[in-house]
C-alpha cells in the first residue's frame, strides 16, 4: 500500500504545494476537509493540517490536532506565514515535535519527516519469514528491505523442533511458527526491531541530547547577550517579532530550541544576523 497522508486544506495552491513536495519523497495525499477528519481518520493515520485555511481558527485547530493525537496519528501543522496563530504554537511544538512548520518554505523538511516516519513503520512490518539455511535460526524480511537472523530458542516455550509451517498475521506484525512438537510460538516484530535498534537508537538519542544541550546552551547565551547590548527588553523585543515574551524567555533559558523561522525575526529585531546568535562576527 502506498504511503498516504491525509491533507486538511481548503486552498488549491497550497494543496498543489505539497502535492509536488510529497511526490519527491514518494508519499500520496488525500485532500479533506475538517469536518469530513472523523471519516477519514483512523488509529496510526498521518495528517498534515493546513492552518491558514479559512476553516481553521485556533480553537477548531487544537481540536482537530488534538483529535488526531488522541487516535495515535502522526500529526503535522504548516502554520500561516505571518505571526498568526502565536498563541497556541507552542501546544503545538509539544504535541507535534518537530513537525511544526511556518508557511510553505518548510513543506520539503516536513515531507522528509512523514517520509522517513513510514521507513520505521515498514520496519516494523514482517515481509517474509522462513527457516535459515544455517541450523537453530530463522530468516526474517521486514517491509523496509532489511534482512535478520533470529537465532533459537525464540523464548521458553521453543523446543528448538523443526518448524513445518509459519502464517504471518493479517496486519504482518506477527508470525505463528508450528512445530514438529506440536508447539506453537508467536515472534512479534517489535521484539526484532527493539533488538535490532536499541543499542543504536540509544547512542543517536544520546548524541542528540548532547547536541541539542550544547546548541540551546550556546543559543541562550548569545540571544541574552545581543539583545542586552541592544537595549533591548524582552518585552521589547516580544512587541518587535510578534513572539510572546514567555516564549523568549524560555530560549534564553534554554529550554526551547527555536525554528529557524522565529531565529530570523529575532536576529531582525535585534539588528543582528542569524549567524551572529551562534558565533560571534
Amino acid at each position: 500500500m502506498s504511503p498516504l497522508v491525509l491533507l486538511v486544506t481548503d486552498r488549491q495552491r497550497f494543496e498543489k504545494a505539497c502535492r509536488r513536495e510529497f511526490r519527491k519523497v514518494g508519499l500520496n495525499l488525500r485532500t479533506i476537509k475538517a469536518d469530513e477528519l472523523s471519516g477519514y481518520l483512523v488509529e496510526n493515520s498521518v495528517v498534515f493540517f493546513d492552518a491558514a485555511s479559512e476553516m481553521f481558527d485556533e480553537d477548531e485547530l487544537l481540536s482537530c490536532v488534538g483529535f488526531a493525537k488522541a487516535l495515535r496519528a502522526v500529526v503535522s501543522v504548516a502554520l500561516p506565514d505571518d505571526a498568526a496563530m502565536t498563541d497556541i504554537q507552542e501546544l503545538l511544538d509539544d504535541l507535534c515535535p518537530g513537525l511544526v512548520a511556518r508557511g510553505q518554505y518548510e513543506m520539503g523538511r516536513i515531507a522528509n519527516k512523514l517520509a522517513r516516519h513510514y521507513e520505521h513503520r515498514l520496519s516494523n512490518r514482517f515481509e517474509y519469514v522462513t527457516v535459515s539455511p544455517r541450523p537453530k535460526e530463522l530468516l526474517v524480511i521486514l517491509g523496509d528491505g532489511t534482512a535478520v537472523l533470529v537465532p533459537r530458542p525464540l523464548d521458553q516455550a521453543d523446543d528448538e523442533t523443526d518448524v513445518l509451517s509459519i502464517s504471518l498475521s493479517e496486519e504482518s506484525s506477527t508470525a505463528t511458527l508450528a512445530l514438529a512438537s506440536g508447539k506453537k510460538i508467536t515472534l512479534d516484530v517489535r521484539s526484532i526491531a527493539d533488538s535490532r535498534s536499541q543499542k543504536a537508537f540509544a547512542a543517536y538519542a544520546n548524541g542528540i541530547e548532547k547536541y541539542e544541550a550544547q546548541y540551546g546552551a550556546i543559543l541562550a547565551a548569545r540571544l541574552k547577550s545581543l539583545r542586552q547590548a541592544a537595549g533591548l527588553t524582552q518585552a521589547e523585543l516580544a512587541r518587535r517579532t510578534g513572539i510572546h515574551r514567555p516564549n523568549i524567555a524560555r530560549v534564553e533559558a534554554g529550554r526551547h530550541t527555536p525554528s529557524l523561522e522565529t531565529l530570523t525575526r529575532l536576529a531582525a529585531a535585534i539588528g543582528v544576523t542569524p549567524t551572529s546568535l551562534f558565533l560571534d562576527e
